[in-house]
């Protein structure tokens, strides 16, 4: 009742006598039944009163005053650069899929056959029989891929970050935290009961001086590698630098690094030459990898105290065993394929040729993800609305997910696209503008 804050008053037909047992099941109707009755073995009806439950509606109409309510689009085809929605085509500009893997047919048999030797789901969480084979090899690849000791597989990267910060720094523990992380950072801090410092995005004059004020035992510092609204790379040679100064773990969160920086698509440590046991590597697997969910690497004794006490890998069922197999096939077109990373870095050239000199400001970028500042939620919404006319999709990008005023388009790019796609829409927003 104090979670729910609702009171409930049962009237019954007969008293209860003696050694008489009730046992009360409480359904709460639904918007089609208005019943207050719900009738148990069919001798005592019971009258259920609550106190109103919230309403809101009228948040919700706030939202869309604001042009802030959000609205999912069903798309009825594989991922890739041309999607069906409401039985029209679109050229899309929103998805992660940087290296065009996601419908790649050696990922879809490898899944199938994945599902033919394993089944289909873990059954278990990994601490009790969910751990399977594909999943082992997997974080052994993985490790060895990014060159560091040790692997753990997540389910999701949301699940990684708000399991594996809380498990690093909780009480008597602080952290330091960029103003532009990702919203699983921001959580996985909460959630963590630490002290939280946020420095001023890639201030690394003002995040040592946290540092240097800093008496906590344990110091973790985060930062995305690559921000996934503004597409700059965070300054990781001088986080490395201050946190080995100071003594602090340094978690990257290479989302939207991981297959796409370094030569050998390693990411942002590979980018930047970097080993340093200080760093803690986080990778997601459904974006250049082209399937589903996330790992974290680093020192064996940091991801042996992950396995015994991230709560979100402790206690989630396994991610099925196919996933894993198709994985392992990702990764070795990810080390292969390097002209997808050529691909993507001439698309992104294009672009910002074409789109120089437009009234808007497209921020400087070296990654997949081009950001188009608009300014006015509404004008984005605008701008997108009139791309979709001619059959392109690029997604407009409005608080809380950025600051206010500064609504985007944020234009993704894919190794999948070609040139002509690209003119596409470079015509298509100068036409607009």
């Amino acid at each position: 009742e104090s979670i729910w804050h609702r009171k409930f008053l049962f009237s019954m037909d007969s008293r209860l006598r003696g050694n008489d047992r009730l046992i009360v099941f409480l359904f709460i109707p639904d918007r089609r039944d208005d019943s207050r009755y719900v009738t148990i073995n069919h001798d005592l009806p019971v009258i259920l009163n609550w106190r109103k439950v919230p309403n809101l509606t009228p948040q919700l109409a706030e939202l869309d005053a604001q042009k802030l309510l959000r609205k999912r689009r069903i798309v009825a085809s594989s991922q890739g650069t041309q999607l069906l929605v409401d039985g029209k085509s679109y050229l899309s500009f929103c998805s992660n899929d940087y290296l065009g893997l996601a419908n790649h047919p050696a990922l879809t048999d490898a899944l199938i056959s994945g599902a033919r030797e394993y089944g289909v789901g873990a059954a278990a969480s990994h601490l009790i029989s969910g751990h399977m084979a594909p999943h082992e090899e997997l974080e052994i690849a993985l490790a060895k891929f990014v060159g560091l000791p040790r692997a753990l597989y997540f389910s999701s990267g949301y699940m990684a970050n708000t399991g594996v910060i809380p498990a690093l720094a909780d009480r008597g523990g602080e952290i330091f935290s960029d103003a532009l992380n990702h919203a699983c950072i921001i959580d996985g801090a909460r959630l963590s009961r630490a002290a939280l410092q946020i420095y001023p995005h890639a201030d690394m004059a003002e995040l040592a001086r946290m540092l240097e004020s800093s008496r906590a035992a344990r110091k973790l510092v985060v930062s995305d590698a690559v921000f996934s609204m503004d597409g700059d790379i965070a300054p990781v040679r001088e986080l490395v630098a201050l946190c080995e100064r100071h003594d602090a773990w340094l978690l990257l969160d290479d989302a939207h690094g991981f297959g796409v920086l370094g030569e050998n698509g390693r990411g942002v440590l590979e980018h930047f030459n970097i080993r340093s046991t200080n760093v803690i590597y986080m990778g997601t697997l459904g974006k250049a990898a082209g399937v589903s969910g996330a790992f974290v690497a680093g020192q064996p004794d940091v991801i042996e105290w992950l396995v015994q006490r991230a709560r979100t890998y402790v206690f989630s069922t396994g991610a099925p065993p196919a996933l894993a197999v198709a994985l392992l096939e990702s990764l070795g077109i990810i080390e292969r394929d390097v002209w997808r990373r050529e691909h993507l870095q001439a698309r992104a050239t294009r672009l910002r040729d074409g789109l120089n000199g437009l009234r808007w400001t497209l921020l400087p970028s070296q990654t997949a993800i081009q950001p188009l500042i608009i300014g006015d939620n509404e004008a984005a919404l605008n701008v997108m609305a009139k791309l979709q006319e001619i059959g392109i999709w690029v997604p407009a990008i409005r608080p809380p997910t950025v600051p206010a005023g500064t609504a985007r388009l944020r234009i993704s790019l894919s190794a999948a696209h070609t040139a002509n796609d690209i003119d596409r829409l470079v015509e298509g927003l100068r036409s607009i503008a």
